[in-house]
Parts: structure tokens; sequence; C-alpha cells
């Protein structure tokens, strides 16, 4: 690949998008060559210690609650490799491949910080790997995510030795298969090498990095059918007005308004505050009190969704935040620090933080989905809906159903995520005969997360189809500067739902078109001057 699709990495600066593009192979991995001389200098400054008999955790100790067992010098190979089999014990359905890879790009880029003491070689095999999309068979269960995760890490060292299985150009196949065509031999890892690789959080980081990843995606499509929303019901502007959450100033409340409101600026469908007045006072009647057919206040799914996504875009940045501070960093035990002569143990490997931010993600999703279903709901009820067709259907009512059948999957999909928005960071279980005490489950929370943002995915695409049905119906023809942008782009792809297809296919297609394409990675370009 060319040096633009090529990420370095020195064990500092890894993004999530990088991962994520590592992941599913638009882009390959290099080593920074500063990077590798801080690595060589850990491996030489643990060389001298071992050589010295100092007494190393994982190195010439057995592990855990064990670690008082001190290893001869002739099994301290031996002693990383019944390491790695014996926790390679996870079970349930794999990760993805793109998972997979993307996990050793995380554990690469922690052990060319240059605190583990590993060998220049190990770190070059994991650069092959990746770049050849040799991906590790990981199952999703057994992490408890606080001496790393030891169980699905032991599974990828497991690729790095050639045992197991392994994924290659799309099969799963057996490793020493693999490594024989390929013309490669697998790693023979020296002392340290095997719980260096397994000591860590890099599975929950890089489950963790596809989640926010999607989420970003997710929040940025809720902007969008935010503004459809207040174009298809003709609301007032008010909600959306800057001195209006001046007043509140949180930072995600202010930044969705302005997303919106850019979206729908030069609409030719929201009433105006400074006309609203004369326009309802235009359809007075005779007697003490009349009616008008103008929203003074739309629903709460339609005026309050600055409020809404307020708290959720908050826990997307939140949650990046500490992802990128915990793939830069150093989760190993014990830590090599070679100028201050200095073999450290400890816990860095405790996954708490990713724990309690995936945790907190899943609420920013339930409630992002909570949003999505109550205005497709909207659209949907003939006693909400403000004269759009009961639900969304185009031909003759009670022999065609339009939407009716769809809103099941966004209600109890919404429903599965407000389940899995209940944290699973506070549930520590004592393990390892009680030395892992106080643990994360950091990958739990990741998985869930995951789960989380694939599940929202699919709430949010038939809220967009639905606006594109409500648009087929009204308002489609003065839609704001953005927000018509999106539309004609979308149109191309929508065709009004008229009972002659099956639903599922329509889903399938606009959840491909609308997350696995960068037309909502920045909004900015709908509204702004080419």
């Amino acid at each position: 690949m060319s040096e633009q699709n090529t990420v370095v990495l020195n064990g500092n600066d890894l993004t999530i998008n990088e991962i994520v593009a590592i992941g599913v192979g638009d882009k390959q991995v290099a080593l920074d060559p500063q990077a590798l001389e801080r690595c060589r200098a850990s491996r030489r400054f643990l060389e001298e210690e071992v050589a010295a008999k100092r007494i190393i955790y994982g190195v010439n100790t057995s592990f855990g609650p064990m670690c008082n067992k001190i290893i001869d010098d002739d099994q301290i190979e031996a002693l990383q490799v019944n390491l790695i089999r014996s926790h390679a014990a996870g079970l349930g359905a794999p990760l993805n491949d793109y998972i997979a890879i993307a996990v050793m790009v995380v554990r690469l880029n922690t052990l060319v910080k240059g605190f583990s003491g590993v060998r220049i070689e190990l770190l070059k095999h994991m650069q092959w790997l990746i770049n050849q999309r040799v991906a590790a068979y990981i199952p999703e269960c057994g992490s408890v995510g606080a001496s790393g995760d030891l169980i699905h890490l032991a599974h990828l060292a497991l690729a790095i030795i050639g045992e197991g299985q392994l994924y290659y150009r799309g099969e799963l196949r057996p490793a020493e298969e693999v490594y024989r065509e390929s013309g490669r031999r697998p790693m023979r890892l020296s002392f340290k090498e095997g719980i260096a690789l397994m000591n860590g959080t890099s599975a929950m980081t890089a489950l963790a990095a596809f989640a926010i990843f999607g989420a970003r995606k997710l929040l940025n499509i809720s902007c969008v059918t935010g503004a459809f929303a207040i174009e298809i019901f003709g609301g007032i502007d008010d909600a959306f007005d800057e001195d209006l959450h001046l007043v509140k100033p949180h930072p995600g409340q202010m930044e969705t308004a302005e997303t919106i409101r850019n979206l729908y600026r030069g609409s030719g469908n929201i009433t105006l505050r400074s006309q609203m007045h004369e326009l309802i006072r235009e359809q007075k009647s005779d007697g003490p009190v009349f009616e008008t057919s103008i929203n003074v206040q739309d629903v709460y799914s339609v005026r309050c969704t600055p409020q809404v996504l307020a708290p959720v875009a908050e826990a997307i940045a939140q949650a990046e935040k500490v992802v990128e501070i915990e793939t830069n960093s150093s989760n190993d035990n014990p830590i090599i620090i070679p100028e201050k002569k200095k073999v450290i143990h400890g816990g860095n490997f405790h996954g708490q933080s990713i724990g309690f931010v995936m945790d907190m993600l899943c609420m920013a999703i339930a409630t992002l989905c909570n949003l999505s279903e109550r205005r497709t709901n909207k659209y949907l009820d003939h006693n909400l809906n403000e004269g759009l067709p009961e639900f969304l259907i185009p031909g003759t009512l009670g022999l065609t159903m339009g939407f009716m059948g769809a809103q099941y999957l966004a209600t109890s999909t919404t429903a599965e995520n407000r389940h899995l928005a209940n944290p699973v960071s506070t549930n520590s279980i004592s393990c390892n005969a009680s030395n892992q005490d106080v643990v994360s489950m950091g990958t739990v929370a990741a998985r869930k997360a995951f789960k989380s943002v694939s599940n929202a995915k699919h709430v949010v695409t038939l809220e967009v189809l639905a606006d594109l049905q409500a648009l087929s119906f009204r308002n489609a023809e003065e839609l704001g500067r953005g927000t018509g942008r999106i539309y004609q782009m979308l149109k191309g792809d929508f065709t009004q739902y008229d009972n002659s297809r099956i639903f599922h296919e329509d889903l399938v297609r606009f959840r491909k078109l609308l997350f696995s394409s960068q037309m909502f990675d920045d909004l900015s370009i709908y509204w702004e001057d080419s």
C-alpha cells in the first residue's frame, strides 16, 4: 500500500479511526524506528536483569497466586507457552476477523511503546500478520477484564506461535497450514513475551473502538432525522434557537442544536417564531377559544432532540478520549523502564476505565434509540402524525399495511438496548483463587456496547426509511439546504414502500447504505458552500 495508506505505530498516537481502518483492511501498519530503539533498550535491560538472577513476575516466576513459585532458567521459555495454552480457554462465537486484526493492532501498539521488554522479532512478526490479514480465532466469551483480556489474548498469542486456527483469506484454517502456505515460520517466544502478549486490555479496547466508530455515525444520522422531523411536521424554530441553548450550555446540547439548525437552514417548511403570532391569529374563529393547526410546541421527540442527544454526544466524546488513552498506554505487567533501571509490578492491565465508559456508551445508545423509536411511532400513528397516512400507507388502508410490521423491529430492538444499558463494570466477581479480587468486566461491557451499536443501526435505519416515506407525501420540495441535499442523495436509493416487495430487503439495503459508506461521517459538507 502507499504511504498514505500506512499507519506508523509508535505507541503514542494511534486513533480510533486508524484502528478501524486497519481492521477492515483499508490501511496497513509500519513500525516507527525510534520506537523500535526504545524496545531494544527495554529488552537489553530485561536480559541484564534476568542474567543477574532478579526475580521478575511472569519471567522467572509462575502466575497469579502461584507467583511465589520460582522457575528454573532452563524452563522460562516453556513457561510462556504453557501460559498461552492453558489460558486459551474461550468459548462462544468468534470475534469477526476484522476485530481480531484490530485486537492485534492495539496489542502491537502497546508493545511498541517500549515498556514490555519484548524482542523486535515479535513486533515484526505481528506486523506481518496484520498486513497479511491473518486473523486469530478469538472466542468472544472469557475475559473478566482485570489481568488484561487473558483468554482473548491467549487465543491471539496462539496465532503468533502457530497453534490452533486462523482466519486467512476469509476462511478458518489450521494455523500450521496457513504458515506453511505463506512460507513463514511461527514465532518461538522468549521469556516475558507470552505474558506481554496476554496481560493487557487490547481486546476490550479494539471492540470499544468499533463501538465508538459506529456510535459517532449514529449520532450524526440522529441529527439528520431530528432535522427531518421538524420539517415534516412544520414545527416552530424556537426549539433550536441558539439563545435558548446558550442559557443551558451543555456542550453536546449546543452542538446538536447548531447541527440541526444548519441542516434545516433555508427551509420553507418550518414556521418562524417571528411569523407564528400572525399566522395563528389569522385562524381565529368566533367564540372564547379557537384551535390552531400550527404547533406552538412540538412533542418532546421533536422539540427536545438537542437536550436528549446532549448526554449522548458527551458520552461518545468521553468514551473516545478514554479509549484512545488506553490504546496508547502500556497496559502490561510488569513494566520495564530501562532508563530508570526499573522493573515495576503493578496493575496497568486493569480495564475499569474501558468498562465504565462502555457501560456509559450503552446508556447513551439506548437513549438515542428511545428518541428514534418514538419519532417513528409519531409518523405511523394516525392520532399523532398530523395528517400523514396511517402507517404511512400509500395504498388502500387495511388492504396494505405500510410500516405497521416494520415498527416492531424498532420497538423490540429498543427494548433490548434498554436491557443492555444495565451496567456490568460494577459486577466484579473475585476469581483466580481471590488474587483477582476486583475485576472490571471491561470486555463484557465492550461486547455489550458493540451489540448495542449494531442494534441501534436497525432502529435508525427504519426511522430514515420512515422519514423518506413521509417526505414522499409532503414537504420534500421546500426542505432546507442540508436536509434537501441529504434527501436528494438518499432519494436515488429509495422507492416508496407500497407492499409490493418484502420490507426486509429495503432495510438491508438502507442499513448498508447508511453505515457502510462515508456519507454521514461529516455533516458540514451538506450545508457548506462547495
